[in-house]
């Protein structure tokens, strides 16, 4: 199974000035698995594949995927352990090439087994980290997840030995989806790649997740990129925007526009590579077809796109990320312990984050523009004008925050996502 590097691939297109994008995909199937990696592999668009793997295989209950494919249960992503290799290797033949690298998403806080398996099957890209897949998803311990992604990181590299540049996506830029400040984020998707170089990783792409305000973005994917260059000047790095991961609208038009205006911010803010998301997010998982359709909707609107500008309004990103980024490497010298001190002493603290390692004295609000403000900083090393009624929000506010991208964009009129036939194509009618 021969296939260009991943990273590799995508600086290939960026020099070509095509944006490349990519579906979260995942079925339990390997029939339908290989079907939706062929239909993506075709897709008018540049793309590459995703491997998404179910939620029994994320939480390291192999024997409990196994059971559920045994009783052909539909699971919700591919069961990569509990499949064989024989059986994951002819699923990906003659899909992986130099054409069409894949990688493999999965949200495990201790991923060993999945490394391992992706190591056997020649598999060389995947995602996550120790903090963006551990305090979101459960109550494993930090400390936990760390050592567990330091050893991933440690079998991800050894594929070098076979001639592979391996890679490494940090989830950092994540952290819950939205409601997190993106001083913050930037921050924590800096550390996290850094932590990758300091664990053998050459190959690192830096993610940052779609908010509410595009100039804010704007600002936060310029400024990831300037801490990059600085902190990271020997790897091959990219960035990796997410289409918008809070609550989603719900007619087809309303989503169109959100996955546009996440693919026009992408190529003003020198992003390579977009996480998609389709029509379809509100109601269920979406199909092949809707997957597919919107590929090829966003790569549209990246070439209707023209070159942003390297200047960018300043309103503090990029000297917030810097003060949080020098505050936790001033902690210990291994970056992957000067994270987890930092949770310790609130240096790092994300807002709503229920895990047990995480302070829960910093919150946010969304302003009268739309712009992520810190309400509390708590013990964050930064200085930023803390809001008048200080505290966490109210559930009320709490839910006009989280609904407010979806009442801007489902001001369209257009029929439900649910409607027969909805979510196959994007025409859009304002």
């Amino acid at each position: 199974m021969s296939a260009r590097a991943f990273g590799r691939f995508v600086a290939d297109a960026r020099a070509a000035g095509r944006l490349v994008v990519q579906p979260r995909m995942g079925f339990g199937s390997p029939e339908r698995m290989r079907a939706g990696l062929t239909a993506t592999k075709r897709a008018s668009a540049t793309t590459v594949g995703t491997i998404t793997l179910d939620s029994y295989t994320r939480l390291g209950d192999h024997g409990a995927a196994g059971r559920a494919l045994a009783a052909g249960a539909d699971l919700n992503g591919y069961p990569i352990v509990a499949h064989d290799t024989g059986t994951t290797g002819a699923m990906l033949a003659g899909i992986v090439d130099e054409t069409f690298p894949v990688q493999v998403r999965h949200g495990s806080p201790a991923p060993e087994l999945i490394f391992r398996r992706l190591c056997d099957l020649g598999l060389t890209a995947s995602e996550g980290g120790p903090v963006s897949y551990c305090l979101p998803y459960g109550r494993v311990p930090l400390a936990e997840s760390r050592r567990s992604w330091q050893r991933c990181c440690e079998l991800l590299a050894s594929a070098r030995e076979s001639g592979q540049e391996p890679h490494l996506e940090t989830f950092g830029g994540c952290m819950l989806g939205q409601l997190c400040p993106p001083g913050l984020l930037v921050a924590v998707s800096l550390l996290e790649g850094m932590f990758f170089r300091q664990n053998g990783l050459r190959s690192v792409s830096l993610s940052y997740a779609q908010q509410v305000s595009q100039g804010q973005d704007e600002e936060a994917l310029h400024a990831l990129r300037r801490l990059a260059a600085r902190f990271l000047p020997d790897v091959d790095w990219h960035v990796v925007l997410y289409a918008y991961m809070g609550v989603y609208p719900r007619t087809v038009a309303g989503a169109a526009a959100l996955l546009a205006e996440a693919a026009r911010l992408a190529v003003r803010a020198g992003a390579e590579r977009l996480i998609v998301k389709t029509a379809a997010e509100s109601a269920r998982i979406p199909t092949i077809t809707e997957n597919v359709a919107a590929l090829e909707h966003a790569a549209r609107e990246a070439a209707a796109e023209g070159k942003g500008s390297e200047e960018v309004t300043e309103t503090g990103i990029h000297a917030e990320a810097l003060a949080i980024v020098e505050a936790v490497l001033g902690l210990d010298g291994d970056v992957g312990k000067a994270m987890e001190q930092a949770f310790h002493k609130g240096y790092l603290d994300i807002p709503y984050c229920l895990h047990p390692d995480n302070a829960g004295q910093a919150s946010s609000y969304l302003d009268s523009d739309d712009r992520l403000q810190w309400r509390d900083t708590g013990r964050l090393p930064v200085a930023v004008p803390r809001h008048d009624s200080g505290g966490h929000l109210g559930a009320a506010e709490l839910l006009d925050c989280l609904s407010r991208v979806r009442r801007r964009f489902d001001g369209f009129d257009q029929e439900p996502v649910e409607a027969p036939g909805a979510g196959a194509g994007w025409e859009v009618r304002r």
